[in-house]
């Protein structure tokens, strides 16, 4: 499932196509995802100007001038695909219609937005904007990452006391949007820290000090246009460059990468998810 990183990385590509545009058109080909459609989706986003385009956790909001905003949800394998774009930022002509293309937004400019999705876990919604924040998706997340609130004391006093593996407090989104499983990961290497260790036996320092690594983290995946695993893909269609920089990622039976460390990356299973780390350089 597409993670912050690759959330964003959709977001901006969409940016110079949706915002400051007009929603010419809107088709909905089937009646829901992983969820039904909001009554008269189609009709109530079609000629809709697109005020701005933002990002919550792993949603992507659209706010439109009726005072409604366009929730998107990519799911396990949807993409926003753009074509037709006259400013010259995609180069792609409007592709001939696919199976899989439920959502299709024309835009005054020519450009046109289609959301395919084969496997069908994502979801749109529409939503007062003035409301958002209470939306049943959007009302439980903690601080976005790269935000002032995701702090150092807020962390240390997220994770005090918790029971909880360092990798499971980490991926729960009460405490911080967003993350997922690959960045946990990364971030947790850089760190030093065992996935596997429990939040309350974990200095504060050493917690405080995962809040510029996780920022990093987040911050490189996103200038290299996120990580290609399967499905994602950016708007203009192009791969992720991400996940050539792994450093414990997918890497099970690799040499460490750390400079003098002779060990070799090693997974565990922990609550379904495959956690990646060096025995050697985390503890």
């Amino acid at each position: 499932m597409p993670e912050l990183p690759e959330v964003e990385t959709v977001r901006r590509g969409l940016v110079p196509v949706m915002e400051g545009n007009v929603i010419a058109q809107a088709l909905v080909n089937r009646p829901d995802l992983r969820w039904p459609f909001p009554d008269n989706m189609a009709t109530r986003l079609t000629g809709q100007p697109v005020l701005r385009l933002r990002r919550r956790s792993k949603y992507i909001l659209a706010d439109l001038e009726s005072g409604e905003s366009l929730l998107i949800h990519l799911g396990m394998s949807g993409r926003m695909l753009v074509s037709g774009d006259p400013l010259g930022h995609f180069v792609h002509d409007h592709p001939a219609p696919e199976k899989h293309d439920h959502v299709v937004l024309n835009m005054n400019t020519g450009a046109r937005i289609t959301f395919n999705d084969p496997r069908r876990f994502g979801a749109m919604d529409l939503m007062p904007t003035d409301s958002a924040e209470q939306h049943p998706l959007l009302a439980s997340l903690g601080p976005e990452p790269l935000g002032n609130a995701f702090s150092e004391s807020h962390l240390v006093a997220a994770l005090q006391g918790r029971n909880t593996p360092i990798k499971s407090a980490l991926l729960d989104q009460k405490i911080v949007a967003g993350l997922g499983n690959i960045y946990v990961c990364e971030a947790l290497f850089r760190a030093g820290i065992h996935p596997a260790r429990k939040a309350r036996r974990i200095s504060a320092k050493r917690i405080a000090a995962l809040v510029p690594i996780i920022r990093d983290v987040l911050s490189e995946a996103i200038d290299a246009g996120g990580s290609s695993l399967r499905d994602f893909r950016q708007a203009d269609g192009e791969l992720g460059y991400f996940q050539h920089r792994f450093d414990v990622y997918g890497r099970e039976g690799e040499p460490c990468r750390t400079p003098g460390c002779s060990d070799t990356v090693r997974r565990i299973v922990q609550s379904g998810r495959s956690s990646f780390y060096c025995p050697t350089c985390q503890r």
